[in-house]
């Protein structure tokens, strides 16, 4: 066997292309969200956090997938996912961009509440939004070791579409290429809440590119309100602002004592229900940022601290990330501790969810019950563990 024959041999084991088309391409969405700003905010910032809520922001980009897509490249800022045949309907569509957009805000909202913190300071100066590019076209699937690389005309396209025309920094664009497998009338009317706009930009090489494009700017209206200590909130769901779930106990023992249980990875298996082990590096135990995972019934959760707030009257809120809660992503777990009297402290345990990844409203209505029931006896099993350690 020649040099050649054998490359093309060993090439052929280490991976394959996958290809259902007579040019070795198959149709496929190309979807982008790209965080805005992010150069100027590691650059300018200050904060030896920002490239940590960087990490943040693209993980929940990742957990905000409604459309079934797939991870190809994640791109300094950026995050290229793909979902191979036919495109989703312009309702589909909006309904991913809506909730990629406030779960993106949502979050940012969250650490702009720490006052003192650096890194919010950073972000109410240096603004962090997302725009998304979205394109339909051909790509060719190669599989190099454990690798996918997507390849073909329509993956420079949906790249050089990121450089556009458009003026400011939070925007959904959608190429000539999807909307063009799409019925005018059902744009329109899934954009309804905006205006899609027409617009181009000539690129080299690739010459004139039309496209259409609409601000995500009036979604800021169905962000959740901020929550602080001591804020009033409501226990409904609000409908387009994420759910919540809370579950309330007084319990006979200082709001201090409560907030070092919490925050104690460590025991965090022995009050949540149906939690048998937690795994965390343990030199970084007690740090914001903390990332560790729990064991819970036959399955697991990730979990990360990102947030600890007190305000001027000895309330205390502390706040974690969950990640990889798969009916439930890029869910936030609240505690909030308010002193009653210097011996007792009343504990709200809060659950809020973006959204439940489940079409069918009877699974939805289930698993909220039982995640309601889930946060009770969680909030029993703490009970009792912080007035025994008392």
């Amino acid at each position: 066997m020649g040099v050649l024959e054998d490359l093309q041999a060993r090439r052929r084991q280490i991976g394959t292309a996958a290809t259902s088309a007579f040019d070795g391409q198959q149709p496929a969405l190309l979807f982008i969200p790209d965080i805005s700003g992010f150069t100027r905010f590691i650059e300018q910032s200050g904060s030896a956090q920002a490239p940590f809520l960087v990490a943040d922001l693209l993980e929940i980009l990742i957990e905000a997938n409604i459309l079934h897509l797939q991870v190809n490249e994640i791109q300094g800022d950026a995050v290229l996912f793909y979902r191979l045949g036919p495109p989703p309907s312009a309702l589909e569509l909006v309904r991913q961009c809506r909730r990629i957009y406030l779960d993106f805000q949502n979050y940012l909202l969250l650490v702009e509440q720490d006052t003192d913190s650096e890194l919010a300071a950073a972000l109410r100066e240096l603004v962090l939004t997302l725009k998304i590019v979205v394109h339909y076209g051909r790509v060719s699937v190669a599989r190099i070791r454990e690798y996918t690389k997507l390849m073909g005309h329509d993956v420079i396209v949906v790249h050089r579409l990121l450089k556009n025309n458009i003026p400011g920094a939070e925007y959904v664009l959608l190429s000539e290429g999807y909307t063009s497998t799409q019925p005018p009338a059902e744009l329109a009317h899934a954009f309804a809440w905006t205006r899609l706009l027409p617009g181009s930009t000539h690129y080299e090489y690739l010459g004139h590119t039309p496209y259409h494009y609409a601000y995500l700017s009036p979604l800021r209206l169905l962000l959740s309100a901020p929550s602080v200590p001591g804020s009033a909130a409501t226990d409904e769901p609000l409908p387009g602002r994420g759910g919540r779930l809370k579950v309330r106990r007084l319990l006979a023992v200082p709001a201090e004592h409560v907030l070092r249980v919490v925050g104690a990875l460590r025991l965090r298996h022995c009050w949540l229900a149906g939690a048998t082990a937690s795994h965390f590096d343990v030199s970084k135990a007690g740090r914001l940022g903390t990332s560790y995972k729990v064991d819970v019934l036959n399955g697991q959760i990730d979990f990360q601290n990102v947030q600890v707030l007190r305000d001027d009257d000895g309330r205390y809120t502390y706040v974690e990330k969950i990640s990889h809660f798969r009916l439930f992503p890029n869910a936030l777990l609240f505690f909030h501790i308010e002193p009653v009297t210097g011996h007792a402290c009343l504990l709200t345990l809060e659950l809020r969810y973006g959204h439940v990844a489940s079409s069918s409203r009877l699974v939805r209505f289930g698993q909220l019950r039982r995640l309601h029931r889930w946060l009770g006896r969680s909030v029993r099993g703490l009970a009792g563990l912080v007035e025994v350690r008392a």
